[in-house]
């Protein structure tokens, strides 16, 4: 899998980004067929500063992106790495049964 992290307006520390590395290294273990994943940081200069994750995640028929907003990088990479799960395994499920009832086998049972 090719992963990409970006930082946006600051410079990322080596702990943040192998914590994100670890984090979406994760995602292979729900499903095989990840072609890459990128995530975006940012914050938005503002008195609470709100530091955002995106993540994008490039599969077999699909692109998955998942954004989430918290105060510390790390919970809104886990919860960003989260919904991303669940959209594969939803992605997985559906392959799954496209794969049951495809039209060569509904053509040949009829």
């Amino acid at each position: 899998m090719d992963m990409h992290i970006t930082a946006r307006h600051f410079k990322a520390h080596e702990t943040l980004r192998s914590y994100a590395f670890r984090a979406i290294n994760k995602l292979e273990d729900h499903f095989d067929g990840i072609i890459s994943a990128k995530l975006i940081l940012s914050y938005e200069k503002s008195l609470n500063s709100v530091k955002s994750a995106e993540l994008i995640v490039k599969v077999q028929g699909a692109v998955l992106k998942a954004a989430e907003k918290s105060a510390e990088y790390q919970k809104s990479i886990d919860t960003a790495v989260e919904k991303i799960e669940r959209q594969l395994q939803k992605h997985k499920a559906k392959k799954r049964e496209k794969r049951k009832i495809s039209p060569r086998t509904a053509a040949s049972k009829a």
